[in-house]
Parts: C-alpha cells; sequence; structure tokens
C-alpha cells in the first residue's frame, strides 16, 4: 500500500509518465439545459481548475456570446491568473468559401488572448458534404 491507501501499481511497459488533461468544462459542460454560467462563475471554475493542477483549461468559444467575450476579455486583462494551467480558446476552421486573412472567427481566436487555440475542423467526407454542403477540397485549401 502507498502512503494515500492506495495499492501499489506496477509501471506498464511503455507507457507515459504522465498524462496532460485538457478540460472542457467551460464549453462543453456548461451546455446542458438549466446550466447558465456568469462570467465571474467561468472565471471562479478556471481558479479551481488551475488549483486541481488541470493542464488545459478550455475557455469556450470567443465569438459565441457576449459572456464569452467578455470571459477572455477579462482573463486577458489579468482576472484570471492562473499558475498551472494553460487557458485555450476553442474555435474552427474558416467558413466555407471564406478566406482565411478575413474568417471572423479565425480573427476572434487571435483576438482572445490566449497562448493557445484549439481548432475544430470537419474532415470526414459525410460531415464536409452534408455538414457543410462544400467539397473536401474546399474545407482542405
Amino acid at each position: 500500500m502507498t502512503v494515500s491507501g492506495l495499492p501499489e501499481v506496477e509501471a506498464v511497459p511503455g507507457a507515459p509518465d504522465s498524462v496532460e488533461v485538457f478540460d472542457t468544462t467551460l464549453r462543453d459542460g456548461s451546455q446542458f439545459e438549466g446550466i447558465s454560467l456568469t462570467v465571474e462563475d467561468k472565471l471562479r471554475v478556471a481558479e479551481q481548475l488551475d488549483w486541481l493542477g488541470v493542464d488545459w483549461i478550455e475557455g469556450g468559444y470567443p465569438q459565441a456570446n457576449p459572456k464569452d467575450a467578455e470571459f477572455f476579455r477579462r482573463a486577458a486583462a489579468g482576472e484570471l491568473e492562473l499558475s498551472t494551467s494553460t487557458l485555450v480558446a476553442f474555435g474552427s476552421t474558416r467558413r466555407t468559401k471564406g478566406r482565411v486573412d478575413d474568417d471572423p472567427t479565425l480573427r476572434a481566436l487571435v483576438e482572445a488572448g490566449t497562448s493557445v487555440v484549439c481548432i475544430v475542423g470537419k474532415s470526414s467526407e459525410f460531415h464536409v458534404t452534408e455538414a457543410l454542403r462544400t467539397t473536401l477540397e474546399e474545407v482542405w485549401r
């Protein structure tokens, strides 16, 4: 038994020494019916995730609504001090038939004030042709 009372576990050959946690509570976790986090709530939750030692805190999409825009503005202004975690802005690739240098989504990510962004892009043929209603060539251009 270890000091914490847990059984000793042998190392698995080839297993990593550590695992990094990418937490999506402030975006995915707050999308349940009846949940509506204030900006103050989001700042406090981020502080607690930092205290827990979470490596990456996905703060949401800066352009989703005024509340998320304010959260990133206040975090960048120093109202969120993280000692362990890195705040991440979430967004997607450029709009179909749009230009990267003139895309509002990508601009919002750059202006979020974070050192890291998470960009999600649809890549399966079904999602591209049915959800985006475009071609694979257009998506990857």
